[in-house]
């Protein structure tokens, strides 16, 4: 009987530091056991002792085993208390216990920590530094003289290296491929086919020249005439050009008329390229009879697409005096506007259609009618323009 109370004493005390370790702890989230439902509750264990009895088979004479009872000495092996033992923990939030040999790192957003991240940099959008934004440490580039060092030494070094003679040669032809080299280019800008109410007719405007960049022969022709009958018009002229500066040459030479009337004129006249790409070509004459006349060309091309370009072009004549002979009046005698659809096949091949209206002024107008023929006139016009 005393055995049985021994061993129902040893297991009381086993049981205590269990309960003592946490006792009073109030820790939602921690699933920990209530207090309510601590083996000291339930008594099936000495129960199970009971049945065994061990007591009966062998003699209570021994009273060795009580005095050495294992739990009397297991206090000192006790673990430690809890340190928040008997707090009330329930206003604390949840936490979550980690477990055991986690990666310290599991669960963490660690995005890539690119040192130069969130830079804007719009004129290096990929690179080392892509998104800096380093407008600000632009450095303008001085502008000057060079220093006085760049003049020192022999006007042409190379020739201590290769010789005088053999470098005169070779500067001579990097002159003559940046500017002295003579080229030539012959251009028929208009070969058309005029079909006009009561006669149809065939105008042709054609030029050529040979030179440098800076010097240049011209050759101009212009012929003009209906179909069954000799030319109306029909002049020829031989220019020297020279350029005044990137964009305009100063003409000057001669003009030979065959038709209407035989006669030959100075010439002198500007060439060139205006704004907006306007080509222009005009000129003054004077005839061996005194008489002055003058003539002034435009046109233009607008690229619709790159083989597809419309022409607008137009023409003026003056005159100073009145001309019978070649039925011209005093003043603005003549003009003409036109527009023309090509489509380049080729760059030196192209096909065109369009339309091309002409009306005389002042006496020139006068002339045209005692002669019977209609001062107004508007033509519809199929030609080729080409070049070689």
């Amino acid at each position: 009987m005393k055995r049985l109370i021994l061993l129902l004493a040893a297991s009381a005390l086993t049981a205590s530091p269990a309960m003592a370790q946490h006792a009073g702890h109030d820790m939602p989230g921690m699933k920990m056991p209530a207090p309510a439902k601590t083996p000291t509750a339930k008594t099936p264990s000495p129960k199970k002792a009971t049945a065994k009895k061990p007591a009966s088979k062998k003699p209570s004479s021994k009273k060795a085993p009580p005095a050495k009872k294992p739990t009397a000495k297991k206090p000192p092996a006790e673990p430690a208390a809890d340190p928040h033992a008997g707090h009330d923990m329930s206003g604390t939030p949840r936490m979550d216990m980690p477990k055991a040999q986690a990666d310290p790192h599991e669960g963490h957003d660690m995005p890539v920590t690119d040192p130069h991240a969130g830079h804007v940099m719009p004129n290096e959008p990929s690179g080392e530094h892509a998104g800096h934004d380093m407008s600000a440490t632009a450095v303008d580039v001085p502008v000057g003289p060079p220093p006085p060092e760049a003049l020192q030494g022999p006007e042409n070094a190379a020739d201590t290296a290769w010789g005088k003679d053999a470098m005169a040669d070779g500067r001579a032809v990097l002159f003559n491929e940046h500017g002295k080299m003579l080229m030539s280019k012959i251009l028929v800008d208009q070969l058309e086919t005029r079909f006009r109410s009561g006669r149809d007719g065939y105008f042709l405007n054609a030029e050529g020249w040979y030179g440098g960049d800076i010097d240049k022969l011209w050759l101009k022709t212009e012929i003009e005439g209906a179909y069954g009958s000799k030319p109306e018009q029909a002049e020829f002229q031989a220019l020297w050009s020279h350029a005044v500066d990137p964009w305009f040459d100063v003409q000057t030479g001669v003009r030979f008329d065959a038709q209407p009337d035989t006669r030959g004129r100075l010439v002198v006249g500007v060439q060139g390229l205006l704004p907006y790409w306007i080509e222009l070509d005009s000129a003054a004459f004077l005839s061996d009879k005194g008489d002055v006349t003058a003539r002034a060309e435009a046109e233009h091309d607008v690229r619709i697409t790159q083989n597809l370009i419309l022409q607008p072009r137009a023409e003026v004549d003056l005159s100073l005096q009145d001309i019978p002979q070649e039925r011209v009046g005093s003043g603005l005698s003549k003009a003409e506007v036109g527009l023309r659809l090509r489509y380049q096949v080729t760059p030196n091949l192209a096909p065109y259609a369009g339309l091309s209206y002409e009306h005389a002024f002042g006496d020139t107008r006068r002339f045209l009618r005692a002669d019977g023929e209609d001062p107004s006139s508007l033509s519809f016009v199929v030609g080729l323009r080409t070049w070689f």
